[in-house]
């Protein structure tokens, strides 16, 4: 076991009906909001005139910034923040999934430090302070809504990072199960292989903790029961209810006390994935994982087969990575390149890209050959 310092401020709101709270809280930071969202989704559903409704009613002054892009980009975040600060706001809602509330994040520290976003994942500077952040959540998948991460991409510069400071926690988020049945069944299978990969980045990281494997392998197993159910049932707010909480629990710090932090570079591949073909995150990682269990399978045997016999049963190593492959074939996400249009001649390209972001991971180093490994088997 590491020794760890768990800290989340979070205020969970989560169920039917719990955007009735949503004017009381924004009020107790202020009265004008930077309302934040994405390219229209929130107007097709009904959800932004149900807000606008709940906010107006209020008293409460918004000023609006939409089209964040589902790969969120630094501009728009600079662009916002550049509003934010032209209109003295007080508080930032945040509607969306995790693009939307990422974005909103980075937003809140750099409104008050008035220098370009990028900045802080350069580490050329530190934020000291932040607005206040409310997120209003649409989508189950990244657990952004409870955590102090935030993942943009640069497309001037190649790349795309997460960045991570105690500053942008979401001061309360709001989950109501029903604002996510819009979902289309590609999305919500990719939100659970989000969920899933970030629970299996956490366990392959360094140093081990057994009730912190316990939480996990819970977390996957809910996910592997009620995924299923729910891509029959994209209406089921039932179904809804069980992955939305799977998703948050899964990356709210929860899944890494006791534990050198997570592994990670599953995910940094993922992110060349989505910067350099548009690739959405949770199809890269459901098509990602299976292959980098496979060429690990003999470095990380023992936690494959822990893994496998406590979420699926299975009784040695190549049947417990298989059951994951399966288990996404099932719900419908990728898992192969080929089946998203990436044939061998885009494979030294993408062994490239990861080569160059030195996406290796921690615990579990990749090389070259590794790499070029994974390639194979994700074809």
């Amino acid at each position: 076991m590491e020794k760890f310092t768990y800290f989340n401020p979070t205020v969970l709101h989560f169920g039917r009906g719990v955007l009735d709270a949503l004017p009381g809280t924004i009020k107790q930071y202020g009265n004008r909001v930077l309302l934040v969202y994405g390219k229209g989704s929130i107007k097709h559903s009904g959800l932004y005139d149900k807000i606008a409704g709940l906010l107006n009613a209020a008293g409460i002054e918004v000023v609006e910034y939409g089209g964040i892009r589902p790969n969120p980009v630094v501009e728009d975040v600079d662009e916002a923040a550049s509003l934010g600060r032209k209109e003295k706001i007080e508080v930032i809602l945040a509607v969306g999934g995790g693009s939307v509330i990422d974005s909103a994040k980075i937003i809140s520290i750099t409104i008050p430090a008035n220098h370009p976003a990028w900045n802080f994942y350069t580490y050329r500077a530190k934020p000291v302070s932040a607005i206040p952040m409310i997120a209003v959540l649409t989508l189950a998948a990244t657990g952004t809504e409870m955590n102090p991460f935030a993942v943009l991409q640069n497309e001037k510069t190649g790349r795309k990072d997460g960045y991570r400071s105690d500053l942008i926690f979401p001061r309360h988020s709001f989950l109501d199960p029903e604002l996510t049945v819009s979902v289309p069944g590609n999305y919500t299978a990719f939100g659970i292989a989000d969920l899933i990969a970030h629970c299996l980045e956490n366990y392959f990281g360094p140093g081990e903790f057994s009730l912190t494997d316990r939480f996990i392998f819970s977390i996957i197993s809910d996910a592997v029961e009620w995924g299923p159910r729910l891509m029959i049932n994209l209406q089921g707010v039932e179904e809804r209810a069980a992955i939305m909480y799977d998703a948050t629990m899964a990356l709210n710090l929860l899944t890494s006390n006791g534990k050198g932090g997570g592994d990670w570079g599953v995910h940094a591949m993922g992110h060349m994935l989505s910067l350099h073909y548009g690739v959405a995150h949770g199809a890269s990682l459901s098509i990602l994982f299976p292959a980098w269990m496979k060429v690990m399978k003999n470095r990380a045997a023992e936690r494959i087969l822990k893994l496998g016999l406590s979420v699926f049963g299975t009784s040695d190593v190549d049947s417990s990575i298989k059951a994951f492959e399966d288990f996404f074939k099932q719900i419908g996400s990728p898992t192969s390149l080929s089946e998203i249009g990436l044939g061998e001649d885009q494979h030294e390209a993408i062994e490239n890209y990861w080569m160059n972001t030195k996406a290796q991971g921690s615990a579990y180093k990749l090389s070259k050959e590794d790499y070029h490994q994974i390639i194979k088997f994700m074809a």
